[in-house]
């Protein structure tokens, strides 16, 4: 059976990233849209208006009315809702994903677990959450069902147990509407490792090498790269057979990621998602795959394309998230207006254009792209990412980028493919106090940054297209902007705005930026006809305090020993001796 015609149920880059696949396929996209969010529209062959993301029955309406045979569901909203894929599959539609029943069974933690036990999936030990041993702690609560962090404490002694739980279930009850919770024993400075399975409707089931996610704010995933640097040979041999093990237990079909908390020697089953994961990139950058065009053959019943034998590693690969939110207050969403945006020649999953705008709202996850690099080895992928995001600018809003360079760039990153690991660093370590680790100095030769630029500024085939369209269109490339070594001290260190040329023109677009906003941060602040003379005043008064009152002018003194200076402009009449009385 071919797919003819799939309706798309998501937004953003993971919406285009599917209707670009159905169009490199040749297969007619239908994408649905809520009111004001059509950015992900362009690439559809047709466009349904529904009242959320979330109105399976709406989405399953849009693709009968516009005679789409499957619906692809992203990762996020529906895409791991059991009910909604069978209401799919039995209104006669393909669900490009795995079965209601698989997914119902592996969507929560507390049935996947069982069956990871069963196909003898190492997991972490679990404790009642009325009973949990004094000598236990510390302990995780989680919420059994959904992911993303929500529902999900570290509770280090048993006096705080009772509020977590309580916390926990609220959480879990708002996201998800299920409220069970899981109290597991928490490790301490893990490592998070995941597996990139696939299975088809003929039984064949290979994993696609594996993912370190160590990298996180609040347990969301923030860097991510493959393979799985300085991981132990025999641990990275055992979890991705254990994960083909467990797809095989519960018949799985299509794409799937198992994951894993790896410390040392030992390695813990934690979830599995039964869907395509954000992180996918760096998968399809280091095997040469490509994961969508995967899902919708398969979803026609065709077999999977390569064997395991097949399937080889070449190269290193890192993917950043690029988040509307300032790290300064607590990664706090931010929303407004993106003025523009300057993105690198890597490859970047996003619906924003390059020079382009848009508005970033508080009704949808503060992503707004993602940016991959691959290199021949781990260290040149690390310096062509630090190259990606110094040619990397968000502007009206505030955005991660130099916080993700800084972590990216820090000794504690750059280490983990020396054989020191992300051991001790992982989950909100590495990224929290990120702020007080420097960027490397020095960590980057001639040859390694040479090789660097000429993969950014070719990008590969659409970075190369992508650098001509810009040409043409009277755009700097972001190729010719590449920018050099800096060291310690150097301006764009500081201002974080690159370098050289680079460097220029960031910084003039920020003084434009800064020039055109003027009269309203001057309105902000108070400012108006009588407010330079109060400021003036106080800045005269020095750090003591002391000096002429804010109210007072300094176009005349009280006793009149100024009388020869012009009379003052401020409206109040002969108030100062020896002045005309006149209004300035």
């Amino acid at each position: 059976m071919a797919l003819h015609s799939v309706l798309v149920a998501n937004r953003g880059e993971i919406a285009a990233r599917v209707l670009r696949a159905c169009r490199e396929l040749g297969i007619r996209s239908v994408a649905v849209h809520v009111p004001g969010d059509t950015a992900h529209i362009a690439l559809a062959d047709a466009v349904v208006e529904v009242p959320s993301y979330l109105d399976g029955a709406a989405i399953i309406e849009a693709a009968r009315s516009t005679g789409a045979e499957a619906i692809h569901p992203g990762y996020g909203f529906l895409s791991e809702n059991a009910g909604f894929a069978r209401a799919v599959t039995d209104a006669g539609l393909v669900f490009v994903g795995p079965s209601a029943d698989v997914i119902e069974v592996m969507g929560r933690k507390d049935r996947a677990r069982e069956v990871a036990e069963r196909a003898g999936v190492p997991v972490m030990p679990r404790y009642d959450p009325q009973a949990v041993p004094a000598d236990a702690y510390p302990v995780l609560v989680k919420a059994a069902a959904g992911g993303g962090g929500k529902g999900m404490h570290v509770v280090r002694h048993p006096e705080q147990l009772a509020e977590a739980l309580a916390t926990a279930a609220r959480e879990a009850r708002a996201a998800f509407g299920d409220d069970t919770l899981l109290v597991e024993r928490y490790v301490e400075g893990g490592r998070h490792v995941e597996v990139q399975v696939f299975g088809d409707e003929q039984g064949n089931i290979v994993h696609l090498l594996d993912r370190d996610c160590s990298v996180q704010r609040r347990h969301q995933k923030v860097v991510e790269e493959a393979p799985a640097p300085d991981l132990d040979p025999g641990v990275r041999d055992r979890i991705r057979s254990a994960a083909v093990a467990l797809c095989r237990e519960v018949g799985y079909v299509n794409a799937g990621t198992v994951e894993y908390l790896v410390m040392g020697q030992e390695a813990f089953f934690l979830e599995m998602n039964t869907r395509l994961q954000v992180e996918h990139p760096v998968t399809e950058e280091v095997t040469a795959t490509d994961l969508v065009h995967w899902q919708l053959a398969v979803a026609a019943g065709e077999s999977l394309p390569l064997t395991q034998d097949e399937i080889t590693a070449v190269g290193h690969a890192i993917e950043v998230r690029v988040y509307a939110e300032d790290p300064a207050a607590g990664f706090l969403p931010q929303a407004g207006r993106i003025r523009e945006v300057w993105w690198p020649g890597a490859r970047v999953e996003s619906v924003i254009g390059d020079a382009e705008g848009a508005d970033v709202t508080s009704s949808f996850d503060p992503m707004i792209a993602k940016i991959v690099v691959a290199g021949d080895d781990r260290a040149e992928a690390v310096d062509a990412m630090v190259e990606a995001l110094e040619m990397t600018a968000v502007f009206g809003i505030r955005s991660n980028v130099g916080f993700l360079r800084r972590v990216v760039d820090s000794a504690t990153f750059r280490d983990a493919g020396d054989g020191h690991g992300l051991a001790g660093h992982g989950s909100r370590g590495a990224v929290d106090h990120s702020r007080s680790a420097r960027p490397r100095s020095g960590g980057r030769g001639p040859a390694a940054v040479a090789r660097a630029r000429r993969r950014l500024a070719l990008g590969g085939p659409r970075g190369a297209a992508e650098n001509a369209r810009r040409r043409r269109g009277g755009h700097p490339a972001r190729g010719d902007r590449l920018v050099r070594p800096r060291a310690a001290g150097d301006h764009g260190r500081r201002t974080g705005l690159g370098c050289c040329r680079g460097r220029d023109l960031r910084v003039r677009a920020a003084r434009r930026h800064a020039a055109a906003t003027r009269p309203a941060r001057r309105r902000r602040r108070g400012h108006g006809p009588d407010a330079r003379h109060r400021h003036r005043g106080r800045r005269r008064a020095g750090r003591s305090g002391r000096g002429r009152p804010a109210t007072r002018c300094r176009r005349g003194d009280e006793d009149g020993a100024r009388p020869d200076r012009r009379p003052c402009r401020r409206r109040h009449r002969g108030r100062h001796a020896g002045s005309s009385g006149q209004d300035g």
